[in-house]
């Protein structure tokens, strides 16, 4: 009898192991739960954490011993066909990274199972059979807890491994004493700076940048332990943050000459708490930089002008409304094939016409800033209107692609207020019918609702169909369409983004744009 339950174990492990994925999915998405990030996702989708199907291990107390083993098995063979079956309708934005971590993260998870497992084989009797069975049950039903404590546990392997490789990343960059560091954060519009001053300087400079969105303290290690070399003039890294602190840490890490400072606005208000803590956090960068440092500031943003910099570095200012700035674009002409604008220079009192393949007018403060730190670098008026030119449009970005005879701009990758909104304009450029397909947006506090209504209210006046993904969290948006008495015929809504597609067919029109505004990651799905 030993034996047959030892035998019974293999679908429950293999059921543990498939199932734990989900959950260490949503660990890594809610970064290792930093902030408890987790453990709210958790809490907050009780339903689709704890109303499963193997809720009923709890029929196991009720079973007669010669049933209950192959009951057992047969339980969580289905378990796991399900589960399978769930998983593959399933759409996976990011899908989960194996890495050296989460291959821990296992090991510790199947230790604390088999910790709580191992004395029942040994102890093995039938007469409490349905007590270990109920008990296992339980067990793999409380797994996502389970995987949080391993994540507890595993926290000062972790602390040593991060140490180690932030001793090899900054032991490095100590190496490369005449390396130019470049730090860029902000609200919104960090990778498209990043991404559009790599450009330019590499038209005179070999400049490496971070890769993707890689902005975290691991992300900046990472690149630099693994791609930055010898041949680099310019290290450009992008710094993101979540609370205060954070870019000071990256800041001091780097130790950057030059820094560019793209828009403080209300991303992650959540974390922050109040626009005032963003303001802080992001001026960590600025305040960091060494006298006779640089940095690039946007004069048309309040909350950089009214904060008070410490730091003695030279300040040059970027604007598109200010004719006194030290860098100034005017005659910014938008269309469905780019963008070109005038910059002129104080220093030089020189004006010299760019063209770039990038849309919308949030993008021209990008590359307005990326322009005034090339200038600040040394790159002559002909080596930037090259670079401009060259600009590669950013994955996910405002980027416009094909989808058989639909013309679709991509701007799924991140959604705020100014991004949706400039998003929206673009669309409203294109000619022929114009339909947007967005989840709206998401970690903006108590501002949610509001800056959502307000999207919507933006969207009525310029589709011609709107697709709401997900049906709780767009409701601000149909409030906003609502308000503007938007047809209500022409709104549909969905709670999966691949039926989006099929239903893309059937509105279009002879020429047709769809704009693609937010994908948000898994840890949203309804």
């Amino acid at each position: 009898m030993k034996w047959y339950f030892i035998l019974s174990l293999i679908p429950y492990f293999a059921y543990i192991v498939f199932k734990a994925k989900k959950y260490m999915h949503m660990l890594q998405q809610n970064w290792y739960n930093d902030g408890n990030r987790y453990i709210k996702w958790v809490m907050n989708n009780f339903e689709k954490v704890f109303l499963v199907f193997d809720v009923l291990f709890i029929i196991f107390a009720f079973l007669k011993n010669e049933y209950a083993i192959i009951t057992f098995a047969v339980f969580y063979i289905i378990c796991y066909i399900l589960h399978r079956n769930k998983v593959r309708k399933e759409q996976s934005k990011k899908p989960l990274v194996i890495t050296a971590r989460i291959k821990r993260l296992y090991t510790t998870m199947l230790i604390l199972h088999l910790v709580c497992i191992v004395p029942m084989i040994i102890f093995y009797n039938d007469i409490n059979l349905q007590v270990f069975y109920v008990f296992m049950g339980l067990l793999v039903y409380i797994n996502p807890f389970v995987i949080w404590l391993s994540n507890i546990i595993n926290k000062p392997i972790e602390k040593m491994v991060f140490n180690h490789y932030k001793r090899m990343a900054k032991n490095k960059l100590k190496a490369m004493p005449s390396l130019m560091k470049v730090g860029i954060t902000g609200s919104y519009g960090k990778t498209s700076t990043k991404n559009a001053l790599n450009d330019i300087l590499n038209v005179k400079f070999n400049s490496f940048a971070t890769e993707k969105s890689f902005n975290t303290m691991n992300g900046l290690m990472i690149s630099i332990n693994n791609k930055l070399d010898k041949f680099s003039d310019i290290f450009v890294a992008e710094m993101g943050a979540f609370r205060q602190g954070e870019i000071k840490e990256k800041a001091e890490f780097i130790e950057p000459q030059y820094a560019i400072l793209t828009t403080i606005g209300t991303a992650h208000l959540e974390d922050f708490g109040c626009i005032e803590n963003t303001q802080k956090a992001k001026f960590e960068l600025i305040e960091s930089l060494p006298r006779n440092g640089v940095a690039i500031l946007n004069k048309d943003d309040e909350y950089q002008t009214s904060y008070k910099v410490k730091s003695k570095c030279k300040k040059v200012w970027v604007s598109m409304r200010f004719k006194e700035a030290d860098v100034y674009a005017s005659d910014v002409k938008l269309s469905n094939k780019g963008t070109t604008f005038k910059v002129k220079f104080a220093d030089t009192k020189k004006v010299i016409e760019l063209e770039t393949k990038l849309l919308g007018s949030a993008n021209v403060y990008n590359v307005l800033q990326a322009v005034a730190l090339a200038h600040e670098l040394g790159l002559s008026d002909e080596q930037i209107k090259i670079g401009v030119k060259r600009i590669a449009t950013i994955e996910h970005r405002l980027e416009l692609k094909k989808f058989a005879d639909i013309n679709i701009i991509d701007d799924a990758y991140n959604s705020n207020p100014v991004g949706s909104k400039m998003a929206v304009d673009v669309l409203g450029m294109m000619p022929g019918k114009k339909i947007i397909v967005t989840p709206g947006m998401i970690e903006l506090g108590d501002k949610q609702y509001e800056y959502n209504m307000k999207f919507g209210r933006q969207i009525a006046k310029v589709c011609d169909e709107v697709i709401l993904i997900g049906e709780e969290q767009t409701k601000p948006i149909l409030d906003g369409l609502k308000k503007e008495k938007y047809n209500e015929e022409k709104i549909h809504i969905l709670n999966d983004v691949k039926k989006a597609f099929p239903l893309m067919r059937k509105l279009k029109d002879k020429e047709t744009y769809v704009l693609l505004e937010n994908d948000l990651p898994d840890i949203f799905n309804e």
